[in-house]
C-alpha cells in the first residue's frame, strides 16, 4: 500500500479481503484459537510460526488496524494497546530496565509526566527533564551513561509547545539511543516523526484517530530504522538472550524491522495484558477511514478560533502554532506545512477566576477530560488532567492554572467563535 496516496491508505491499508471475505475489517470476538496439534501451538509460543493463540497477546483484528497505522507513520511494525498511556508505558519499558534512565521533554501530558517522574521512578527508572526550546548544548549534558531513550511529544498537551524533532534526534543517535515521540495532536496525516529522525511513535488512538470518543485505545510504532546490535550493550532486553522465551535474542533473530514490536508483544502484552479490545480496534478502524478528510477541518476550525481569541481584549495570549506570532509558527510550518491540529490554548486576563467563569458559560463546547474530539470540548487543565502537578511543574511544562484548552471540532467555525463571544462576554 506504501505507493498509495495517504487517504487511500487511510481507507485501505492492513486489510485487503480475499474472494468472498468480509469487506470491513472483520471483529475476530474470541479470546482463544483452535489448533490441530500440539506442535503447531507449541511453535507459536517459540516464536517460530506467526499467529494467535490468546487474544491477551495479539489479535487479528488488532493487527489489522495496526498495520493500518504502521502504514500511515511509515513505520515497519506495529501494535495496539489499550490505551494511550500503556503505549508510551509499553515503548519506553520495552527498552528502560531497572537503572535505566530517560531524557524527556518537560512539556508533556501531564499523565505522562507522572508516569516517567513518578511510577517508573519506582521501578527504578530515573528521568532528566528539559525544556523543549533547550539548546543542543543543554540537551546533551540531560544524558548519562544509563539513557536508555528520549521521549517527546510532537505537539505538547496541553501547551502546545512543537517539538525539534531532528535536534532531539540528532542528540538521541549521538548518545545511540532512539528517539520516541508522541504523534497524537497532528496525527501522520499532518506529521511523519519518522521522517525527520524519530525511531518510534506512539499514538493515544483514543483522539484524533478514533474522533468520536467512542473507544480509548493507544498504538505503537517502530520505524525499523534504530541498529540495536550497534548498541548491544545498552538494550540486554533486545540484545541478550530472553531466558523467557527460550533464550531467543529479538535482535539477531527479528531484525531492525521487526524485534522492538516482536519483544514488547510477546513480552510486555504477555506479562502486562494491556490489549485493546477487538470492538475498539474495529471502531478506530472507522476513525481512521476518515482522518485525512476531518484533520483538515480540525485545523481549519483551530486557526479560526486562535484568530478570533487573539484579537479579543479579555485574552492574555493564544497558544497555537498556527499564529504567526507564535512563538512555534517556524518550526510548525517547517514540520507540519499543512497544519497542527484543532486545539487551542490560551490564557484570560484574570487568570485562574477568569478561565472559571468562562467556561461556566459555555453553550456550545462542553466541559470535558478529552480533546481531539468530533465535538468541540475545553477544560482547565490545572484542576484536571495536570492536577498532580506543583505550581512549579505547571509552569515548567507551559501550564500556568488560568490556562484554558478548547478542542476545536468539526461544527462550522463560525458557531464556535459565536459561543467563544458570548462566553468572554460574561466575564466581570
Amino acid at each position: 500500500m506504501e505507493r498509495y496516496s495517504e487517504g487511500t491508505r487511510c481507507v485501505q491499508a492492513g486489510y485487503r479481503p480475499g474472494n468472498g471475505e468480509p469487506r470491513q475489517v472483520p471483529i475476530i470476538q474470541s479470546t482463544t484459537f483452535k489448533y490441530d496439534t500440539s506442535e503447531a501451538m507449541g511453535r507459536l509460543f517459540d516464536l517460530e510460526d506467526s499467529g494467535y493463540f490468546y487474544t491477551r497477546l495479539q489479535n487479528p483484528t488488532n493487527d489489522m488496524v495496526a498495520a493500518k497505522i504502521a502504514s500511515l507513520e511509515g513505520g515497519t511494525a506495529g501494535m495496539l494497546t489499550s490505551s494511550g498511556q500503556a503505549a508510551n508505558f509499553f515503548a519506553m519499558f520495552n527498552i528502560c530496565e531497572c537503572g535505566g534512565h530517560i531524557v524527556a521533554s518537560s512539556s508533556i501530558y501531564g499523565g505522562t509526566f507522572n508516569l516517567i517522574a513518578v511510577t517508573m521512578a519506582k521501578m527504578g527508572i530515573q528521568a532528566t527533564f528539559v525544556s523543549p526550546d533547550c539548546t543542543e548544548e543543554e540537551l546533551d549534558a540531560a544524558f548519562t551513561r544509563d539513557t536508555k531513550l528520549v521521549f517527546g511529544e510532537s505537539i505538547a498537551n496541553p501547551a502546545l509547545t512543537v517539538l525539534d524533532i531532528e535536534k532531539f534526534a540528532r542528540a538521541a543517535h549521538k548518545h545511540g539511543v532512539p528517539l520516541i515521540v508522541d504523534n497524537t495532536f497532528p496525527t501522520p496525516v499532518n506529521l511523519r516523526p519518522i521522517e525527520w529522525g524519530a525511531d518510534i511513535v506512539t499514538h493515544s488512538t483514543t483522539k484524533y484517530m478514533d474522533g468520536h470518543g467512542a473507544a480509548v485505545g493507544g498504538a505503537i510504532v517502530d520505524s525499523g530504522k534504530f541498529d540495536w546490535m550497534a548498541h548491544a550493550d545498552k538494550f540486554p532486553g533486545l540484545c541478550q538472550p530472553d531466558d523467557s522465551y527460550h533464550g531467543i535474542i529479538y535482535a539477531e533473530k527479528f531484525g531492525k524491522e521487526g524485534a522492538f514490536i516482536t519483544k514488547a508483544t510477546s513480552q510486555l502484552m504477555r506479562d502486562f495484558g494491556s490489549i485493546q479490545s477487538p470492538q475498539n480496534a474495529f471502531i478506530l478502524n472507522l476513525g481512521l477511514e476518515s482522518l485525512h478528510v476531518r484533520m483538515p477541518r480540525h485545523v481549519e476550525n483551530g486557526q479560526a478560533v486562535a484568530e478570533f481569541l487573539a484579537a479579543h481584549p479579555k485574552v492574555e495570549c493564544v497558544h497555537y502554532s498556527g499564529l504567526k506570532g507564535d512563538p512555534y509558527y517556524e518550526i510548525a510550518q517547517k514540520y507540519m506545512p499543512k497544519g497542527g491540529c484543532g486545539v487551542v490554548s490560551f490564557e484570560l486576563k484574570g487568570g485562574r477566576q477568569a478561565a472559571e467563569a468562562f467556561m461556566k458559560e459555555l453553550k456550545l463546547a462542553a466541559i470535558e477530560t478529552h480533546v481531539a474530539d468530533a465535538r468541540t470540548c475545553c477544560l482547565n487543565p490545572a484542576t484536571s488532567t495536570h492536577r498532580q502537578m506543583n505550581d512549579e511543574q505547571l509552569k515548567a511544562a507551559g501550564v500556568p492554572a488560568g490556562l484554558v484548552r478548547m478542542s476545536c471540532g468539526l461544527e462550522d467555525k463560525e458557531d464556535l467563535i459565536a459561543d467563544l463571544s458570548q462566553a468572554l462576554d460574561a466575564i466581570k
